[in-house]
């Protein structure tokens, strides 16, 4: 599996995160941390969009490194990703990202 896939499926590629930090993007920081405040009704400045991937060594926003949830028990329970799980096919998690993105789902299980 492409290293670039994160624990829960999504491709960390094609993350406006990882975009903006690989490209050095200061406007698509800004628009990230925009959308992401406005989704998430927290305080999410430009200088936290800085990611270079949920599985990857480097930097993660906060979110990702520690306070998501799917990635916190992936790497408790030693997994590669949430598609290795056994407990995958009912894992209410997972279950939210991959119920609103196919390509997710089609990513653990490739």
């Amino acid at each position: 599996m492409r290293n670039m896939i994160a624990y829960c499926g999504l491709d960390c590629e094609k993350c406006d995160a990882y975009l903006a930090t690989i490209h050095d993007d200061q406007a698509l920081r800004e628009k990230t941390a925009k959308l992401w405040a406005q989704l998430n009704g927290a305080p999410i400045l430009p200088e936290h969009i800085n990611c270079q991937g949920c599985r990857a060594d480097g930097v993660k926003t906060v979110f990702c490194d520690s306070l998501c949830g799917i990635r916190q028990c992936a790497l408790k329970k030693g997994m590669e990703t949430c598609g290795d799980c056994p407990d995958m096919e009912t894992c209410r998690a997972v279950g939210e990202v991959i119920s609103n993105n196919a390509e997710a789902l089609e990513n653990l299980h490739g």
